[in-house]
């Protein structure tokens, strides 16, 4: 695993360098980013349960194979306490340079872990949202 050159002071630190990276195309800064731990997860839409560095890099190479991804992470939600943080948010995803792309929107959830190396993530979990968000969560359509 590479190691990160900088330590990271938030979960909200590691969330912003991970989009970052993603938007750049940069593997070694995206993989910097994962706890030094082979039990770390990765769930991109649509695909199988990914675990170990291995896995997780070889999945972040094909995707960026096609160049950078753009995501505005929108609707954060912020769960956290001393040692562990967890981030539901929605992301709009865009591909400009595709003609035919069109816009997606991911539910994701982000898990970190404050390390002796910093706040690390542990787990990415994305998943299609149906439709368009809404400007606010609506309460009374949740069905659990």
């Amino acid at each position: 695993m590479p190691t990160p050159l900088k330590l990271l002071a938030s979960a909200e630190d590691v969330e912003h360098a991970f989009y970052d990276a993603i938007g750049r195309a940069d593997l070694e800064a995206l993989m910097a980013l994962w706890a030094d731990d082979e039990e770390i997860t990765c769930v991109h839409p649509g695909a199988p349960r990914l675990q170990g560095h291995a896995a997780i890099r070889e999945s972040w190479e094909l995707i960026f194979e096609r160049g950078p991804v753009h995501i505005q992470p929108r609707q954060l939600h912020r769960s956290h306490n001393m040692m562990c943080a967890v981030h539901s948010l929605i992301e709009e995803v865009k591909t400009p340079e595709e003609a035919n792309w069109q816009e997606a929107h991911i539910l994701a959830t982000n898990v970190f872990l404050k390390t002796p190396q910093g706040w690390r993530m542990v787990m990415h979990h994305a998943s299609i949202a149906p439709g368009k968000p809404a400007s606010e969560p609506n309460p009374a359509a949740m069905l659990h």
